[in-house]
């Protein structure tokens, strides 16, 4: 088996491993056993899924060996099975981090202004530019958009690290939005890789890559859009202080 058959493969266990992890820490209660230990293994999950994708987008661009040599339109295959795939990967890496990033440092959001963090994020936005500038150049508009709402999401993200105050137990609907957005790994997987590889005449068709993260980090900005809600609706009660 070539070595990129054998990461495709990778790929989707490590994908359906997040995926079927993924539904537990949603059904159990918060901060329960069940809900940490399920909750570490759709990390794991999502993070090999988002890793490999980085691994096989660069030896579609860069490899010695042309991928799927009976598609004609290069530049489009390395538009989705490149550029996209790696800003898609890099995206669920960016998830995962932030995810397990806002737990861990619950009490002192000043750690997740360190280098570290911010490098993670600073890729995911610099990838999503180039994917949109990409889609762009080449007529995809879906490719633009799915890296908008991903430098949306990162900026989201920013804004709770970089804010001066936050609320006590504002970093629970931070991890309940990075793991909303975790979930956008196993589903491209399964749709992208999967269904392409079964149905080859969709191997283009832009929803099989961009719907997943629409979908995901469109549910991400709902939550947000939610949560901002509920706190103007409390702050305006009376006899409720306001946070600054």
């Amino acid at each position: 088996m070539h070595m990129f058959e054998t990461l495709v493969l990778l790929h989707i266990v490590t994908g359906t491993l997040g995926l079927a992890a993924f539904w537990v820490p949603i059904a159990t209660k918060k901060g329960a056993q069940a809900h940490r230990r399920w909750g570490r293994i759709a990390c794991y999950g999502f993070l090999g899924a988002g890793s490999l994708a980085v691994v096989m987008a660069l030896l579609s661009l860069y490899g010695p060996e042309e991928r799927i040599p009976s598609v004609t339109d290069r530049t489009l295959f390395a538009g989705l099975f490149g550029w996209m795939m790696l800003y898609l990967g890099l995206l669920t890496i960016g998830f995962v981090d932030y995810g397990l990033a806002v737990v861990r440092h619950a009490r002192d959001r000043a750690q997740l202004r360190r280098a570290r963090y911010q490098a993670v994020m600073a890729a995911v936005v610099l990838s999503g530019l180039w994917c949109g500038g990409f889609g762009l150049a080449i007529g995809q508009p879906l490719m633009v958009l799915v890296s908008v709402v991903g430098v949306v999401a990162m900026v989201l993200q920013q804004r709770f690290v970089w804010r001066r105050e936050a609320p006590p137990g504002a970093h629970v609907g931070e991890h309940f939005r990075a793991l909303i957005g975790m979930g956008i790994s196993a589903y491209t997987a399964f749709l992208s890789v999967g269904l392409v590889r079964r149905f080859p005449e969709q191997v283009f068709n832009p929803l099989f890559w961009a719907g997943p993260s629409l979908v995901g980090v469109g549910l991400i900005l709902w939550f947000t859009a939610q949560a901002n809600r509920r706190k103007r609706a409390r702050s305006s009660a009376p006899g409720v202080p306001r946070s600054g």
